[in-house]
């Protein structure tokens, strides 16, 4: 595992400083990359991911966060150009109320939502925030399959609120696993804010 810690610096040099790493790799390797801000988490994140990398990121406190990727081999020495991105979020938000998405079979519902949640971390531009309630709360608790996907979200700035009266009802307040417990007052001003909601 090579470490590169660009804790403090702004951008372009956490960018600068993996790129300099995964153009030093002489095979496979694993490349741990620490920053203190979401939007170098997002700078590395998608220079990482377009060099062929496989890219996860976790927050690991509230200024510091672990961007780990994966090489298969050195990236070539080519000279791009490190682009600064201000952020990757707009007023979206996505507001997911159930565990399963569409009606019908419920197990093809749960796959089409673990891959709708996947589907997000893939966008150009993150949304500024997910909203959970009813159903939807199972998702950011303990034993939900979307939880890597969610804690990389978060990484990159997205807030991910869950209704804390769906948590208390599914028994799950003690078993969130990603984000915050919000109110119903919240979800309300959130939604009433938001440029644009998407609803899976």
């Amino acid at each position: 595992m090579i470490t590169v810690n660009a804790m403090g610096d702004h951008c372009p040099i956490p960018v600068i400083k993996t790129k300099k790493a995964m153009q030093a790799l002489t095979g496979p390797e694993t490349i741990e990359v620490l920053v203190d801000n979401e939007i170098a988490v997002q700078n590395v994140t998608k220079m990482a991911s377009a060099s062929g990398g496989q890219v996860s990121s976790e927050k690991v406190a509230d200024d510091e966060f672990k961007i780990v990727i994966q090489m298969e081999g050195a990236l070539s020495s080519e000279e791009e150009e490190v682009s600064c991105v201000p952020d990757a979020r707009d007023n979206t938000v996505v507001v997911v109320s159930s565990d399963r998405m569409g009606e019908g079979n419920d197990e093809l519902g749960k796959v089409l939502i673990k891959g709708f949640i996947f589907a997000v971390t893939q966008l150009d531009t993150l949304p500024k925030t997910m909203l959970f309630y009813n159903g939807g709360a199972t998702l950011t608790a303990e034993g939900s399959d979307s939880l890597e996907d969610l804690k990389s979200l978060e990484a990159q700035g997205v807030e991910i609120m869950t209704c804390g009266t769906c948590l208390d009802y599914y028994g799950l307040k003690e078993k969130l696993q990603v984000g915050t417990v919000t109110n119903m007052y919240s979800i309300v001003e959130t939604m009433a804010k938001a440029g644009r909601i998407v609803k899976p």
